[in-house]
């Protein structure tokens, strides 16, 4: 139940979050030295949204794989959700990793 309540509502997030990250994309390349063109630019590299659209991402994409497993027929629901969840956690471990060393 857990799975199929976060796949909605990540789905909905990133929607919302990576329509934002085109947004400020456009403000990065501004010629204008405005203070809101500043602060929009800025959120396009702002480490907390971009590690929550990256773990929203992973999960929705392996939860996702998950439902459309169980579509077809596999009825091992929960070993798939803690495949799914573990390696989510694996993946995401590993984009925070890199982020840090990118960005230190």
């Amino acid at each position: 139940m857990f799975a199929w309540v976060f796949h909605r509502i990540s789905g909905v997030l990133l929607i919302f979050l990576l329509s934002l990250q085109l947004l400020t994309g456009f403000y990065q390349s501004s010629l204008s030295n405005s203070e809101t063109v500043k602060a929009l630019a800025g959120l396009h590299d702002h480490a907390i949204l971009v590690n929550l659209l990256a773990f929203l991402i992973i999960f929705h994409a392996l939860y996702g794989l998950r439902t459309i497993l169980m579509d077809l027929g596999v009825r091992r629901e929960r070993l798939l959700f803690w495949i799914a969840t573990t390696l989510g956690v694996v993946l995401f471990i590993g984009f925070l990793a890199a982020f840090a060393m990118v960005n230190a």
